[in-house]
């Protein structure tokens, strides 16, 4: 882990070199145009985006895969729930796409790799592990649902498990619960990420700092990040439907649209 980031005695968070780490406030405004120059940018770096898109895409293929070989076909709504947890990380290398390109600099593979590789043994392996402990959590909770609400049943087919909550009163108790509990620890993931992602690649801090320095930004505009937290969840359940084939493009343009709103937050 790296070193400690200094406090002053204001309590204002520092990076390694010293520079404060300012929070600005946000508007809804503002989450729109990122989202807009989030699209921009993903017409002008197709290729970069379409390839991560792919890659996330493939992931979300592989888990609905296992559950479905496994028989545990009713979990593949949980794991596109809690498979959105992990998409800051998927996204890493598209924020490196953008902060070469705001620097002048056009991007490559190799420079997206080195990133990558500096990276991934450094604070932002932290942050991956706290993400992947809240979906293994937030699966096991999605079992334990499962079987509090309908005991001891079989599912054999996922078409079954469904006519079972849509037509039952456990089944709607179920749907109610489990959305509530899913909602919040995709907030609450979103809320630790959204900003500290993109600050690791960025700046040298810790990987603690990040986390509370993407609080502090979601605390300090509750309504537009909660505008975009709605944006980003929706969009990748909706872009998941078909065989998961519409991350291609959703995964990219968030994730720029992401770099594009951390800019606006955290004062350079």
């Amino acid at each position: 882990m790296s070193e400690r980031i200094p406090i002053d005695a204001t309590h204002t968070a520092r990076d390694s070199t010293g520079a404060a780490l300012i929070v600005r406030p946000i508007s809804t405004d503002d989450v729109y145009d990122a989202l807009r120059q989030g699209w921009g940018d993903f017409q002008n770096a197709p290729v970069y985006g379409l390839v991560f898109g792919a890659i996330f895409a493939l992931g979300g293929i592989a888990i609905a895969a296992w559950a479905y070989e496994r028989g545990l076909s009713y979990l593949m709504y949980p794991a596109i729930i809690g498979f959105a947890m992990i998409g800051p990380f998927a996204a890493v290398g598209l924020y490196e796409v953008s902060r070469l390109k705001e620097r002048g600099e056009r991007p490559s593979w190799g420079a997206i790799a080195r990133t990558l590789v500096a990276q991934g043994g450094a604070e932002l392996a932290w942050m991956a592990f706290v993400t992947l402990f809240v979906f293994m959590a937030w699966m096991y909770a999605a079992q334990m649902l499962v079987a509090i609400f309908f005991g001891l049943r079989a599912f054999s087919t996922l078409t079954g498990f469904l006519g079972l909550v849509v037509t039952t009163p456990e089944g709607w108790l179920f749907l109610i619960v489990g959305n509530l509990l899913g909602a919040a620890a995709l907030f609450a993931v979103f809320s630790l990420t959204v900003i500290s992602v993109p600050l690791l690649l960025d700046r040298e801090v810790d990987f603690v700092t990040a986390m509370i320095t993407s609080l502090r930004a979601v605390a300090a505009s509750p309504a537009p990040m909660l505008i975009w937290a709605g944006i980003v969840f929706a969009t990748l359940f909706v872009a998941a439907l078909p065989f998961f084939l519409g991350l291609l493009v959703a995964v990219p343009v968030l994730s720029f649209a992401t770099w594009r709103l951390y800019r606006k937050i955290v004062a350079a």
